[in-house]
């Protein structure tokens, strides 16, 4: 699956789409840095992807970046409220709050 993905972006065909799944993929796989790089190419890509922050933050936390996993759930949020996306916005928000209460515990 992922070499396909691959295999398209390489073709040109890039997108918000593609880099979301080739995220998704890497981030099954284990491979949470390559997860990050295509998530935050989502983003950059189309800023109100709200799924696309849920996932790059889950990517985050994967790699132990619960700093930026915060800012990036923060981030999606927002996109997520202002384009009416409730079910994203409330799951970015549990995991925010997970984070917060993992950091205040000191786990």
């Amino acid at each position: 699956m992922i070499e396909k993905l691959e295999a398209l972006l390489a073709s040109g065909r890039d997108s918000p789409d593609l880099r979301f799944a080739l995220a998704n993929a890497h981030l099954k796989a284990g491979d949470a840095a390559r997860a990050i790089a295509h998530a935050e190419a989502a983003v950059k890509q189309k800023p109100d992807y709200s799924a696309a922050w849920r996932l790059l933050g889950q990517a985050q936390v994967a790699a132990g970046q619960n700093k930026e996993a915060a800012a990036s759930f923060e981030q999606g949020i927002q996109m997520a409220d202002q384009a009416g996306d409730r079910q994203v916005s409330k799951e970015m928000q549990v995991f925010l709050r997970r984070l917060r209460k993992q950091d205040a515990d000191g786990s």
